[in-house]
């Protein structure tokens, strides 16, 4: 089983992995998750070991990080109080929660506040220094007092992970770079240097926390109360305390907290934090109107259809907040990186200090110098912070989008998507029937007249898509109306009679047709016993279908194909409209598993699916990719899919690719740039050109740059 933990002040991403490394070494623990941009430790053990394992990792989380405070992850959420169905109180701490989170915590406050504070006293106190000029002993203690007062927390952390054997991280290497350099008379720099890496900490804290609140402001979508009507009374009580079937009232500006069926009302709602759409949605009585959306106008009485738990809002937070759990090889590889790279620099360090001065008759002291700015400049705290970021920025934005993505791994994979294979029904169409053309003797408007007067006793879906063509202009009087079940219907209309219906229905008749190579279902159409025109019906084609095909190939998909249970005939028309690759006709769900195992053998880069969800859960799950079409509300979707578009776009899915392309090359960019910029001044600090101020300037400076780099993944067109 799993158990979740917030870890409450996890600020550092090198703490986030020590913390990691720890827990998955611990007895009983088969595995162990830090994600720190949630700031969620998520621990996997046997069931009967869960109380054992749970005692444990609190320790040892303790014990590396004192500062972090370890709590449910749960009660996050709820103000340090578990969450219960149909509780008061949790309604209560909800509320208190928020208002909470609008003040500044007394802790933080202090605990911000004095970084701050000894940041300026040191400004000062150095300031004053290089006025006074002290020398000689004087000049030692008044410097070491004002270096344990800037970096006496430092120097703390790093002894007290000696004793828990983690030797190589970022305050190991800066409390053996400064005491080094008091130990050779450089007091100025010493002090220098940790004050310049102390502001580097507070910027890099301060840009982590602004990032994390910019992306849970996209994810803004919980509702924070539910008007109920019990008795024909209104009462406001928590969303979580809503039972199925109660009726709701949602007036004007306020969220609808839980999924369900429009029973009196019209208004148009607000769904671009579910769907990325600006534009509102109408709904008038008998529409389905989903949580986390915004009423725009009038009130709303709204019958419930779903629990909160079950409800689209819930099950969206839950996706965002677990993504960023699931991390990329680019990720995995950093983390790995980080943790080689660092004993590697030391050991370089070392020599180089070392055979300079026992090899060469170098001096000591300059080598030492030398080999010290070598170890500051090597701390990896840009690519451990920004490249997680990156990804965590890159999800956020892709919400925004309305594109929910499972987790940075998968945002990677869709990156290097380069084949599209698409179920046909209900994804590149829509499902519904439609009239594609009209022809015939008597004229379009005419046929279409007739057509839809015969029709209009009709409930099947044929006859619906001719009144649909029609319109709302008035229906002639048909007398003597007579249904020929499977072929058509016959009637009189103004004296004289008629019939639509199937070549069938027509033949038997006696009336002659011409041939027709049309594609999809013909209705034939005589007027007095003589042919008077045809229309072809077809399952419409969605607006954005054809566009989406094309964006694909523009940015680096070479291969389109459609997989269909449909005819080759249907198909083969559907698939010369949209211009695609390739297209597969007749197949059973188990053909098109098949298939996508085949163009995955076949393609260079990854394969992407993209279904309804629904009908297409084993191919989402066999592709290296499986994206949902009009995923809201559908739970097979949320299931299946690691990819979750949230309304029946399909050209969504061009603009998720373009978000994950984006955010890779941001990674990239993050990882060449730091690595560039280190292995420069690591150059000029082993040939002295660099000071041990400039190389924690660097330093700083590179992460700063990586981490507002990263941000620009939340920027969404």
């Amino acid at each position: 089983m799993e158990k979740n933990y917030y870890l409450k002040g996890l600020d550092c991403a090198n703490c986030a992995a020590k913390i990691e490394r720890g827990v998955s070494k611990l007895k009983g623990v088969e595995a162990a998750n830090v994600d720190f941009m949630n700031q969620k430790l998520s621990v996997t053990c046997k069931e009967e070991n869960i109380n054992q394992v749970e005692q444990a990792t609190i320790a040892k989380v303790v014990q590396l990080e004192p500062d972090v405070e370890v709590l449910p992850f749960a009660a996050v959420k709820t103000h340090g109080h578990e969450k219960h169905e149909g509780c008061q109180d949790c309604h209560n701490h909800e509320s208190q929660n928020a208002e909470s989170q609008k003040k500044p915590q007394p802790l933080s406050f202090v605990k911000d506040n004095w970084n701050l504070l000894r940041i300026l006293l040191t400004a000062l106190a150095l300031i004053a220094l290089l006025i006074w000029r002290p020398t000689g002993v004087t000049a030692a203690i008044c410097y070491i007092m004002v270096y344990l007062v800037i970096g006496g927390d430092i120097v703390k952390q790093a002894l007290a992970n000696l004793f828990q054997g983690e030797l190589f991280d970022e305050n190991f290497l800066m409390m053996v770079a400064t005491v080094g350099a008091l130990a050779i008379g450089e007091y100025p720099e010493a002090v220098a240097v940790m004050f310049l890496y102390q502001i580097g900490e507070f910027l890099q804290d301060y840009a982590v926390d602004r990032s994390r609140k910019n992306i849970k402001e996209l994810m803004d979508v919980r509702p924070d109360i539910a008007r109920v009507l019990i008795e024909g009374k209104e009462e406001i009580v928590a969303p979580e305390q809503v039972a199925v079937g109660s009726t709701l009232l949602v007036n004007p500006g306020e969220k609808v907290p839980l999924d369900g069926i429009l029973k009196d009302g019209h208004s148009s709602l607000d769904t671009s934090a579910l769907t990325g759409e600006s534009l509102p949605k109408e709904v008038t009585v008998g529409d389905e109107v989903l949580s986390g959306t915004i009423n725009q106008e009038g009130r709303l009485v709204i019958e419930t259809t779903r629990n909160y738990g079950e409800s689209t809002v819930s099950k969206i937070l839950e996706l965002v907040e677990n993504a960023s759990s699931q991390k990329a090889p680019a990720e995995k590889f950093i983390t790995k990186f980080a943790r080689y790279y660092t004993p590697v620099v030391v050991l370089l360090a070392v020599l180089l200090v070392a055979i300079p001065t026992l090899f060469f008759g170098g001096n000591f002291q300059e080598w030492l110098y030398r080999g010290l700015t070598f170890l500051v400049i090597s701390c990896p705290c840009a690519l451990v912070i920004s490249v997680p970021l990156s990804f965590f920025a890159g999800i956020g934005g892709a919400s925004k989008a309305g594109v929910l993505i499972k987790g940075s791994n998968h945002l990677e994979t869709l990156a290097k998507v380069d084949t599209v294979v698409f179920d046909k029904t209900g994804t590149l169409t829509e499902g519904k029937f439609g009239v594609d053309e009209v022809s015939g003797p008597l004229g379009k408007e005419k046929i279409l007249a007739i057509s839809a007067s015969l029709e209009q006793y009709s409930s099947h879906p044929i006859a619906q898509s001719v009144l649909n063509a029609y319109g709302e202009k008035p229906l002639a009087v048909v007398t003597e109306v007579k249904e020929v079940a499977g072929h058509g219907i016959t009637g009189v209309i103004e004296s004289q009679k008629a019939a639509i219906g199937n070549q069938k229905l027509l033949q038997s008749l006696n009336i002659a047709l011409p041939e027709t190579k049309a594609v999809g279902t013909v209705l034939y159409l005589a007027v007095a016993g003589e042919y008077a025109g045809q229309l072809v019906i077809n399952d419409q084609i969605k607006a954005d279908a054809k566009e989406t095909i094309r964006k694909l190939g523009q940015n680096g998909v070479k291969t389109t194909v459609m997989l269909t249970g449909d005819n080759a005939t249907v198909a083969q028309a559907v698939a010369q409209k949209l211009g695609l690759s390739r297209f597969f006709a007749g197949l059973l769900p188990e053909d098109k598993v098949h298939h996508v195992e085949e163009l995955t053998k076949e393609a260079k880069g990854k394969v992407a699916f993209v279904g309804d969800g629904i009908n297409d859960a084993p191919v989402l799950v066999t592709a290296d990719v499986g994206v949902a079409m009009g995923g809201l509300g559908s739970d097979a979707a949320i299931e299946a899919a690691d990819v979750v578009i949230m309304n029946d776009q399909p050209v969504k899915l061009v603009q998720a690719m373009k978000i994950s392309r984006k955010t890779l090359k941001i990674v990239k960019q993050n990882i060449i740039f730091a690595l560039a910029v280190k292995s420069f001044v690591m150059i000029l600090g082993t040939f002295g050109i660099a000071s041990m101020a400039l190389a924690v300037f660097a330093d700083v400076g590179v992460t700063l740059l990586a981490v507002l780099n990263a941000l620009r993944c939340l920027r969404v067109k």
